[in-house]
């Protein structure tokens, strides 16, 4: 892995800013790119055909949940040509943790897929550690809202109290001084769905305060997608924050033509001059944990208490009604991904309305026995927007791709696995949705500029030589949502800071 003088000929270079692609060669020495253009090899360097390729700068997954696995090296994001992962995002990240680590884990383990030894008391800690174990990512993190009021006051809904949030305020303080990029909320999730504008909006105005960013996953892409939309553009415009609205969508038919709506909202208000982007995966079905369809506040108390109430047989019927009323899915659009179990192993791979039938039940009595016999540990895939919506918020000129991936016990939804190289291959290549300039930019340089990246996420003389040479006439991922752990194709090699992390073999004689 240390770096080498590499000078990669004749490829067709797509630099990242947008600009149109053209033929030019790239040197890369002592990690960083020490020439781009017409470029004599020095006598040191090995030199790489890159004839019928292109060479981009490595992309930046802006939205990842791979926390804890960019230090267990894991292939799937290298194998796409991704070489920084910002994570933390939706309200988790692995810190602030207290002493007492079970609520923090009971929070966070359905998208960390982590146990019950992991946590780190602050930023810093995460970050130094990270830099020290991972090889094949840059890690970006933000500090995730959930964390920090778990930390400040355990897994309790509703209003914090002042000294709470004090505490709270400081936790993020500490965490953006100690390296973090921003701060991030999951709306959806409790306990911080229980949080009130007025928390969020002293959290934002710290996020200011530092020049960093603020990334949310809001209350509902759904029946209130413009509500849960305005009341983060208020809270930028009142804090003065940088926003990003993570993972745009509408979700649910018979929400679909609310999009338009949505995104006349965003573009107005950084018309205004409000420093708001969002962005979103090339995929129609999402990923979560089967308890954000349950109405938030059974979760009040940590997963006992919400076992607790599914026991109940008043506030179970309680919980039913309101799980259907507050669905804007059909039951077949929801598929279960992993179990914590190995008794409920079957039912990976089958939709609720599926289950119900082999059960004899209701959808909603089978949904809510399967999370309350897995203890919460119910992994889903939903299939949430229409063809026509993915192509206008994927081309949108607000938009970053991102992949939203993350580890679970059973069936991952295959962005984990092909997320880039299907916007290369099947967005550009195939759906002609948009040119391969427009999609690397989206990759590279616009998240590195959405979060501080700083020398990153374009082909420059002087940027780290984070590279990815692939072939566009091939690249594209397999990964099915039947069978979703595929390797891409077409990727052919990735430097990161100038070392060689991943080669197909085609190159593989050069880079030895």
């Amino acid at each position: 892995m240390t770096p080498a003088t590499l000078l990669l000929k004749g490829g067709t270079l797509i630099d990242g800013t947008g600009a149109p692609r053209r033929s030019a060669d790239l040197l890369m020495a002592a990690g960083r790119i020490a020439a781009v253009g017409a470029v004599e090899a020095p006598k040191e360097a090995t030199v790489v055909d890159c004839a019928g390729l292109v060479v981009s700068p490595g992309f930046i997954d802006s939205h990842s949940h791979s926390d804890l696995q960019v230090m267990e090296n894991r292939p799937e994001k290298i194998r796409q040509g991704v070489t920084t992962e910002v994570v933390g995002n939706c309200g988790f990240s692995p810190y602030p943790a207290r002493a007492d680590r079970k609520a923090l884990h009971e929070f966070a383990n359905g998208i960390f897929r982590g146990g019950d030894g992991w946590g780190w008391s602050n930023a810093a800690d995460y970050l130094s550690e990270a830099e020290r174990r991972t090889r094949l990512a840059s890690v970006v993190s933000l500090a995730g809202h959930g964390t920090l009021r778990i930390a400040a006051a355990g897994p309790k809904l509703g209003a914090l109290s002042e000294h709470e949030m004090d505490t709270m305020e400081g936790c993020l303080e500490d965490a953006l001084t100690g390296g973090a990029a921003g701060f991030s909320t999951g709306l959806m999730y409790a306990p911080g769905s229980s949080a009130p504008s007025a928390e969020l909006e002293r959290c934002c105005r710290v996020v200011a305060r530092h020049g960093k960013t603020y990334a949310t996953h809001i209350r509902g892409y759904s029946f209130h997608l413009e509500e849960a939309i305005q009341e983060q553009l208020d809270l930028a415009r009142k804090s003065s924050c940088r926003l990003q609205i993570s993972h745009f969508q509408t979700v649910g038919r018979m929400n679909w033509d609310r999009q338009q709506h949505a995104l006349e909202l965003i573009e107005r208000a950084r018309e205004e001059g409000i420093d708001v982007e969002f962005d979103c995966y090339p995929y129609v079905a999402g990923s979560t944990v089967a308890t954000q369809l349950l109405p938030q506040w059974t979760l009040d108390g940590g997963m006992e208490a919400l076992l607790a109430r599914l026991a109940d047989s008043t506030q179970h019927e309680t919980i039913a009604s309101e799980t259907v009323a507050g669905l804007p899915h059909r039951w077949e659009d929801i598929v279960i991904s992993a179990v914590g179990s190995s008794q409920n192993e079957w039912v990976v791979g089958h939709n609720v309305q599926e289950i119900a039938e082999m059960r004899s039940k209701k959808p909603v009595e089978a949904l809510i026995d399967l999370i309350g016999e897995e203890e919460g540990a119910v992994n889903i895939i939903s299939f949430n927007q229409s063809e026509d919506n993915l192509r206008q918020s994927l081309c949108h000129a607000l938009s970053s791709v991102i992949s939203d991936g993350f580890y679970v016990h059973g069936r991952p939804h295959p962005r984990l696995y092909g997320t880039f190289p299907r916007l290369l291959g099947t967005v550009c290549r195939e759906k002609k949705w948009m040119p391969l300039e427009q999609a690397i930019h989206k990759i590279t340089a616009k998240p590195a500029e959405r979060f501080h990246i700083g020398g990153r996420g374009v082909l420059k003389e002087g940027f780290a030589a984070d590279v990815v040479v692939f072939d566009p006439d091939t690249v594209d991922s397999p990964a099915t949502y039947e069978n979703p752990e595929l390797y891409p194709q077409g990727i052919h090699a990735v430097w990161r800071n100038g070392a060689a992390v991943w080669t197909s073999g085609v190159l593989e004689k050069v880079l030895q």
